[in-house]
């Protein structure tokens, strides 16, 4: 039996409960992993809200974490009992003790990544990777405006950005969280709690503006967003922390100056053993180069997991969150 996280309603995180649980059967192409860290990510408050729908009830939640291989199933051939390894993908049950998924969602860990430090890294450093990477591949020399800099995301964002040589325009909602923005590496930010972000964004380009903007937090900032570029420029919607972003006519991105807009998610693009792998790869060399360094500022017991959903989704928090099963 293993502990975990689960829900049988959607709702506040009042329907999160710890439980006993036996760890989901093992296939001849899966592994267990016992985790030693898990994180915590936005997209576990959808499912939890059901803005993402759980494929059943009881559900457990999470698809973040790190931890040692506990058994493997006859078919795996690239991991064994005993290796380091971490994981961003997956069934939801990663809110647990142990957790069974399919092996060609878990990567051999590098001995210089703790696994706080994966746990709180691997989903947000894979978003940032495809994000900079694939989704718009930045050369260097770009302005970019990035929504929730002092985040989990944000942070690693800011960091690979000025490593690209991109200037990075945050927007956060007080001093501190734009201290931490700029500590990373943004290149300005912007308070939208007292600054009209796009005002402020033509003063900070001289009237150019950004030719990318990456948004999580959806339905409060779409037409904010795309205020904010400059003609045939890209709007990239990643997230939904505000809500999906719903009825738009398309045409508006004619209005705005013959827009592109892309909806990307991690499954999108890392879908297949070796895409995964590649940009893994991608990610650890920055870890290893020190250009990026993950901000584990939060950790919870497991069975406080609601309260730390809570805090993430009350924007009370800055940098990574883990739980410790």
């Amino acid at each position: 039996m293993s502990q975990r996280i689960q829900f049988s309603q959607t709702g506040g995180s009042e329907v999160l409960e710890l439980a006993e649980a036996a760890p989901a059967e093992l296939g001849p192409a899966d592994v267990r992993v016992r985790n030693k860290a898990v994180g915590l990510n936005f997209i576990d408050i959808y499912f939890r809200t059901g803005l993402y729908p759980a494929p059943k009830m009881p559900s457990g939640l999470g698809t973040e974490g790190a931890g040692v291989v506990d058994a493997v199933g006859e078919e795996v051939t690239h991991l064994k009992v005993g290796d380091r390894v971490a994981y961003a993908q997956g069934p939801l049950g990663a809110y647990a003790q142990l957790h069974t998924l399919p092996a060609a969602k878990v990567v051999a860990l590098p001995d210089f990544i703790e696994f706080e430090t994966a746990a709180a890294s691997m989903l947000k450093g894979l978003t940032v990777q495809y994000l900079l990477r694939q989704t718009c591949p930045l050369k260097g020399g770009e302005t970019i405006l990035f929504h929730a800099a002092a985040g989990g995301v944000g942070s690693i964002a800011c960091q690979w950005a000025k490593a690209l040589g991109v200037k990075l325009i945050g927007t956060v909602s007080s001093q501190e969280k734009a201290d931490l923005a700029m500590a990373n590496g943004a290149w300005a930010t912007i308070d939208y709690t007292r600054e009209n972000v796009a005002e402020r964004v033509r003063e900070l380009t001289d009237g150019e503006m950004c030719d990318v903007v990456y948004d999580s937090v959806g339905k409060d900032t779409w037409e904010i967003s795309l205020d904010c570029l400059k003609p045939r420029s890209l709007m990239v919607s990643f997230g939904n922390s505000s809500g999906p972003v719903e009825g738009v006519n398309i045409g508006i991105l004619n209005q705005k100056g013959s827009l592109f807009v892309t909806r990307p998610s991690l499954n999108g693009y890392a879908d297949t053993r070796e895409r995964l792998e590649m940009m893994c790869e991608d990610f650890f060399a920055m870890l290893k180069s020190g250009k990026i360094k993950i901000d584990v500022a939060n950790r919870y017991p497991l069975a406080d997991a609601g309260k730390a959903q809570d805090a993430l989704q009350g924007r009370k928090t800055t940098g990574s969150t883990i739980l410790l099963p």
